[in-house]
């Protein structure tokens, strides 16, 4: 009897002890960390080619006791940071809110490999469709047609403002021993004698072509070093040697100024449901959108704040080669295409 009570305590320490070691490396495995969470804000369509982002849509993750925010930008991507302190099996809540749109809810499992590790896709569906809208308002909604993207756009060229000529002579005579005193013949044999001229183009001006030519006196016994105009730039400069009697040299290059050339370009957008899309150059200046209001055609400035008094715009930078930017457009309740 004794025995069996003894093994009985025993049996209770070990399954106290193994219980012991596994809440301390769960404890261990589960500390709080930082997870972050991302991903994208969709209009809720049957066609993906309708599924446009959603910008302004606040995104809030919360576990109960502790909660995190953040906006949809306006190609519907959203980022947020979130302290976790939950066990695993446990479930971090995201909501998705915007007037206009239902209400979405997703339910994030906390998992050991981390919510962070998945991109999440949320398609929220419009309250009204355009037909609903127009029903409520009691009016028919003004018809927005013939639409045109004009812009101006700012491109860096190059003019040619003219030549610069300069002469240079290199003055020696011919058979006269080096006898090791530089600057000698390239074989070493004979006295030689350099000489040199520079050329500036200006403050914002630059040289291209340049070339440098003997052109006077024998001229086979010369050698022209071109290290210093070959290249261009404002500033070059032209080198001879020669081991023979007294030659003329000539230094010539073309001279150009950077210059900024506007050109007013025109472009279309495309329509997707109740948006207009379109991506214009980083060099782009005063963006216009030409429409007709109801058959009245009118110039829309768009301007900094993208106003419009029949539309929602918003822009962001594309993530292409070339910084495009690119904008989308929604159409106001009481209007359409």
């Amino acid at each position: 009897m004794h025995w069996r009570k003894l093994s009985i305590w025993i049996a209770v320490i070990a399954c106290a002890a193994v219980l012991a070691t596994v809440i301390a490396l769960r404890v261990h495995r589960w500390r709080p960390r930082t997870v972050t969470l991302q991903g994208a804000v969709l209009r809720q369509d049957p066609d993906p080619g309708q599924r446009l982002p959603i910008s302004g849509v606040k995104v809030e993750a919360t576990d109960g006791m502790m909660s995190a925010s953040a906006k949809s930008d306006a190609s519907g991507y959203f980022k947020l940071t979130f302290r976790e302190r939950l066990w695993p099996g446990h479930t971090l809540q995201l909501s998705f809110r915007k007037s206009d749109y239902e209400d979405f809810d997703l339910s994030v499992p906390m998992t050991y490999a981390g919510a962070g590790d998945k991109l999440y896709i949320a398609a929220l569906s419009p309250l009204r469709t355009e037909h609903e809208t127009e029903n409520a308002t009691g009016k028919k909604a003004a018809v927005v047609s013939n639409i045109r993207i004009r812009f101006t756009e700012n491109t860096e060229g190059d003019e040619n403002i003219g030549s610069a000529v300069r002469t240079f002579q290199a003055v020696n005579k011919a058979n006269v021993p080096c006898n090791q005193q530089a600057p000698c013949s390239p074989d070493g044999k004979w006295k030689a004698a350099v000489a040199s001229t520079t050329l500036d183009a200006g403050t914002g001006n630059e040289f291209r072509n340049a070339r440098a030519s003997c052109i006077a006196g024998p001229c086979p016994f010369t050698r022209i070093d071109s290290s210093g105009f070959e290249n261009g730039g404002r500033m070059i400069t032209a080198s001879a040697l020669n081991w023979s009697d007294t030659a003329t040299f000539l230094l010539e290059a073309e001279v150009f100024r950077k210059s900024i050339n506007s050109s007013v370009r025109e472009s279309y957008p495309v329509k997707f449901g109740r948006t207009l899309n379109f991506v214009l150059p980083a060099t782009q200046e005063g963006v216009s959108i030409e429409a007709d209001i109801d058959g009245t055609p009118i110039v829309f400035p768009l301007g900094p704040d993208m106003y419009l008094s029949w539309a929602t715009c918003n822009s962001r930078s594309s993530r292409d080669a070339a910084s495009s930017t690119v904008y989308r457009c929604e159409l106001k309740p009481g209007f359409r295409f």
